[in-house]
């Protein structure tokens, strides 16, 4: 019998739909040259350079799976603004036999608007039960950024679950990196899939994961000591004076 994980398997272009790659979104690298993706059972990354369409490739992939564009899980169903592109209606994604029993999607830049929303539906009288008390203890709005982060991934990611995370580092420490890593790898062996777009090279290093670059030259597989991220944290953190000494030397010499 086929393992229920992968929970999403791969995507493509719909081949029947037609495709003018000269406007945005489709005509940034990444999604042109796009030909297929194929999913970690576990853990899938995408990296890349600001710009390189990370962020709007995973907002394509959660609202084609069924998440609000904005963030959360598929009860979430408020906007605060009409900003995310028609991508997700070109493509066509290929899932498991068994689909998951919970998911979530996290937007690091959106996801106050999440805890706005959650409030503003607790207020309303009669509306029934609570929302907030299952993201933990303490309202998501009296936390730190990192703090509200983390009661997410402690609270509201459960087992069976499809998780999609964009930036999730946006608002973590080093430490609260790693711990966020043990929830992942927690998770996973509970029959999880995430998919997670990511510059932190702590997240990067999960074991065995897929990890996708995308940039000028489309969208390539590669592995984690291969990355931009690791070599550039590596060669800082291996002499950061020397590093300094040459950033500032070129500085002066722009002057």
């Amino acid at each position: 019998m086929l393992a229920a994980k992968p929970y999403l398997r791969s995507l493509q272009f719909n081949p029947e739909k037609t495709i003018d790659f000269d406007t945005y979104p489709f005509s940034i690298p990444a999604v042109r040259e796009l030909e297929q993706i194929d999913f970690h059972a576990d853990v899938t990354f995408l990296v890349g350079e600001n710009g390189a369409g990370k962020s709007t490739l995973l907002e394509a992939i959660a609202v084609a799976w069924g998440f609000n564009a904005e963030g959360g899980n598929q009860n979430n169903a408020f906007s605060t603004a009409n900003a995310h592109s028609d991508l997700h209606s070109y493509l066509r994604t290929v899932k498991s036999y068994r689909r998951p029993k919970t998911g979530y999607f996290l937007r690091a830049e959106s996801f106050f608007n999440v805890a706005t929303s959650i409030a503003e539906l607790d207020a309303i009288p009669g509306a029934g039960p609570k929302i907030g008390p299952s993201y933990g203890d303490k309202a998501l709005h009296e936390q730190s950024h990192g703090e509200s982060f983390l009661a997410l991934l402690q609270n509201k990611f459960r087992p069976d679950g499809i998780y999609m995370l964009d930036e999730p580092e946006a608002a973590l420490s080093p430490n609260r990196q790693l711990a966020a890593l043990t929830i992942i790898h927690r998770l996973v062996q509970r029959q999880c899939q995430f998919i997670i777009a990511t510059h932190s090279p702590i997240l990067l290093a999960y074991p065995d994961a897929k990890i996708y670059v995308l940039d000028h030259t489309g969208l390539t597989e590669t592995h984690y000591k291969d990355t931009e991220h690791y070599a550039v944290t590596r060669d800082f953190l291996n002499n950061p004076e020397g590093i300094l000494r040459h950033l500032f030397a070129e500085e002066n010499e722009d002057d």
